[in-house]
C-alpha cells in the first residue's frame, strides 16, 4: 500500500504502479499471442496499425537533479518532459512525471507549437499566464532551477489494455536518442539506438491491483529495469555531445605524453 502521506504528495487520484522489464524479441513474440487472446489493444493504437511513435524531450535543471537522482536511486524524484506522437503537432503535452519508488503519479498540459518555440527559445512567460497549474510550475522551474532541455527519446510503442485492475501492458522497441537539435518536430534527425540489438523495454501499469494472469505472463528471464530509464540511457548515450572533460583533467594530471 502507498502511505497516506506520500498520496497526499502524489495526489489522491491518479496514481499507479509501474514495472519494467527488459525482454528479448522471442519473449515479445510468445507474449503478443497470448496478450491476444486475454487483452486487446488501445484505441489509439487500432487506428495506428497497432502501435504508435513517441518522442519526448526531456527536461533537468542546473544540477541534472533528475538524472543524477535516478542514478542515486532516490524514491521521491520527478521529471518533465514535452511529448508528441507520430510526429505530429494535433497533441502536444506538457508532462511531470513524479515518482516514489515503483509507483508513480503523472500529470500533463496541452501546448500548442507556437507555444513549444517559446519554451525552446526561452521565453517562458507565457507559462506564468497559463490557466494550468502545471504550466505556471514549470515557469518556476525554468527561472529558479534553470530547467533546460536535455534529450530527446524516441521509440515505438505497441501498447494492450485490461479492464480489470485498469491494467496496461506495453512494449518500447527501437529505443533511441535523437542528435542534432530539441525540435521535436524536426523528422529529419539523427537517432543513436541506446538498446542491445534484439532488446526492447516492457511496462506493466497497473492502479488497483495486478491480476494473476498478467504476473504469470512476466518471462522468466526477464531482467526487472530497477535502476534505468529510457531518459537517463539516452542522456548517456548523448555525453560526447557535452565534451571530454574527463579526458582532458586526466591528460593534465599526467603531462605531455
Amino acid at each position: 500500500m502507498l502511505h497516506t502521506p506520500v498520496k497526499k504528495q502524489l495526489g489522491e487520484k491518479g496514481f499507479r504502479h509501474e514495472l519494467k522489464y527488459y525482454i528479448t524479441e522471442g519473449d515479445y513474440a510468445l507474449l503478443k499471442r497470448k496478450l491476444s487472446l486475454t487483452m486487446e489493444q488501445d484505441a489509439f493504437a487500432k487506428k495506428s496499425g497497432g502501435e504508435y511513435f513517441i518522442r519526448s524531450l526531456y527536461f533537468d535543471d542546473y544540477c541534472n537533479s533528475a538524472y543524477e537522482e535516478k542514478d542515486a536511486g532516490i524514491l521521491m524524484r520527478k521529471k518533465y518532459r514535452v511529448r508528441i506522437y507520430n510526429g505530429s503537432d494535433k497533441v502536444i503535452k506538457l508532462e511531470r512525471k513524479k515518482k516514489y519508488g515503483s509507483w508513480i503519479y503523472k500529470e500533463d498540459a496541452p501546448l500548442t507549437r507556437d507555444e513549444f518555440g517559446q519554451i525552446l527559445a526561452g521565453d517562458y512567460d507565457f507559462l506564468l499566464r497559463s490557466p494550468y497549474p502545471l504550466c505556471r510550475e514549470f515557469y518556476i522551474e525554468c527561472i529558479c532551477n534553470m530547467m533546460r532541455p536535455r534529450t530527446i527519446v524516441d521509440y515505438e510503442r505497441e501498447p494492450w489494455v485490461m479492464d480489470e485492475g485498469t491494467v496496461r501492458i506495453t512494449f518500447d522497441s527501437n529505443v533511441r536518442a535523437a542528435v542534432g537539435s530539441f525540435d521535436i518536430f524536426d523528422a529529419t534527425l539523427p537517432a543513436l539506438p541506446v538498446l542491445e540489438p534484439g532488446k526492447l523495454v516492457m511496462e506493466v501499469k497497473f492502479t488497483e491491483f495486478c491480476p494473476q494472469l498478467v504476473r504469470d505472463m512476466v518471462p522468466p528471464g526477464a531482467a526487472e529495469l530497477t535502476a534505468v530509464s529510457k531518459y537517463c540511457l539516452c542522456y548517456d548515450k548523448t555525453a560526447y555531445l557535452r565534451g571530454f572533460n574527463y579526458w582532458e583533467s586526466d591528460f593534465e594530471n599526467r603531462g605531455d605524453i
